[in-house]
């Protein structure tokens, strides 16, 4: 699990121990977050206007589908 994880992190440059906190309180809560700034802390810094938010849209979306995949597979395993 923590190879998976890591390989995500590395995978999609987000910043290491806030994943993880992230996906600790998630297994902790039951649920995996993903409105709110919990996501946002975690992404590389993009801008957020123009064909850059647009960019960044579609990279926040893909790391989402990620972490919700991960935690669905590990989930009950913690």
């Amino acid at each position: 699990r923590e190879k998976e994880l890591n390989s995500i992190i590395e995978e999609e440059n987000l910043n290491s121990d806030e994943t993880k906190r992230l996906i600790l309180n998630a297994f902790r809560d039951g649920v995996m977050k993903t409105s709110g700034t919990d996501v946002d802390r975690i992404m590389p810094k993009m801008s957020r206007f123009g064909a850059a938010g647009a960019q960044r849209n579609e990279k926040r979306n893909g790391i989402i589908a990620k972490l919700v995949s991960f935690f669905d597979k590990y989930f009950g395993a913690y």
